[in-house]
Order: C-alpha cells, then structure tokens, then sequence
C-alpha cells in the first residue's frame, strides 16, 4: 500500500466517524418539526427569503365600522338619503350604538325631519343622560316642533352641564325669543356674547331687544 493510499483510507475513516456521529446524535434536520422562533418578535425568512417572512395580519373593519365610514362619506356628499340607509343598517346590527345613533340624528335635523331628530335624541340622552349637545339639539327639535315647553327644559339642562359654552346660551335665547319672552331672551343673548364676542347674531339681537 503506497503512502496516498494509506492517507487517503485515514482520511475516509475520519469523514464516515463523523457522519455516523452526526447521524445518531440526533442533532440533524428532522422532516416534520417547525421551525420555533426563539424570541417573541423573530420572523421566518429574513432578507434573503422576503417572501417567506410572516407579518401581522391587516385587522379588518367591523361590519358597524364599514356602514359608519359608507355614512360618513355619503355625509361629506350630502347624499343623505345614502347615509340614512347605512345608519339605519348599522342600528340594525346594533341598536344602542351611540355614533350611529348621533349620527342619524344629526342626519335628521340636516334634513329638517325633526319628529325623527326628537326620537333618536331622546334615545341617546337614554344612553349618555349627561350628553350637553343632545341636550341642546334635541331642545331645538322640540321648538321646531311647537313643543316649547319641553324645550325650555333641554336647553336649562344643556346649560346646566356646560354653562361656558356660547352657543347653548344663544339657542336658548332664540327659542326664548320666539316664546314671546324677550326679557329672558335679552339675558341669554348677553350671556352668549360675554362668551363669546364674535357671535354678530347675539350683539345685533341685544341691540334690538334693549330699545
């Protein structure tokens, strides 16, 4: 045996020692296990394989998110007939949502339906009782409606929860004012305009009511 024989067989000996202790070690590949990230953020892939990394799944809009967003693009359009449809499908799947029902109210003043405005105001104030703005809108429904009486006390409630804001004020003046009681109007306006001096509307009635 010359000596590149006898190196060559030393050096097979040593290739298949390695392999069989690779082999029976139990640390090669497995077919069937998965691969385990080993921290909580690691990605399969990388930048070699991006089409192999895996990302978060897009979180998909709920069916009363979809008809809220279709209503308020049909709004942006004053398409309202659009919007009543998807606000009344959204009261559908969930009766007591409190941004379709604001919403269709306010839809409903838009459209000057002031019997539907009342109804889906006082359904709110059912929900959200201290709510001011109801309060104040729902108020304006009432007048509209001739039912000033009620109205009075929407309009008190609303200044009541946020007496520093202007235009609750000067609504409630309005309303007073077409009541016939112009004294109490007078007071209202100046409260608003105290409030809020860029209110015209309030200065020009306080003029007019001190005569």
């Amino acid at each position: 045996m010359t000596t590149f024989q006898l190196l060559l067989l030393i050096v097979s000996g040593i290739i298949f020692y390695l392999f069989f202790k690779q082999l029976f070690s139990g640390q090669h590949p497995k077919r069937g296990v998965d691969f385990e990230a080993k921290r909580s953020d690691e990605q399969i892939g990388g930048i070699n394989r991006l089409d192999k990394t895996f990302s978060t799944p897009t979180v998909k809009p709920t069916r009363i998110e979809q008809l809220l967003s279709m209503a308020d693009d049909a709004i942006e359009r004053e398409d309202y007939d659009e919007a009543k449809k998807a606000l009344g499908s959204a009261l559908i799947v969930d009766e007591n949502n409190i941004d379709a029902i604001e919403k269709i109210a306010y839809l409903s003043m838009q459209m000057e339906n002031y019997a539907d405005a009342k109804e889906y105001y006082e359904k709110l104030l059912t929900l959200e009782p201290d709510n001011d703005m109801a309060h104040a809108i729902l108020a304006n429904a009432l007048h509209k409606l001739g039912e000033d009486s009620k109205a009075k006390i929407h309009h008190e409630k609303s200044i009541e929860l946020d007496s520093n804001y202007a235009p609750h004020h000067f609504n409630y003046a309005n309303t007073l004012y077409d009541m016939g009681l112009k004294d109490d109007a007078l007071v209202e306006y100046q409260k608003a305009y105290k409030l809020d001096n860029t209110i015209d509307v309030a200065k020009d009635m306080i003029d007019k009511l001190s005569k």
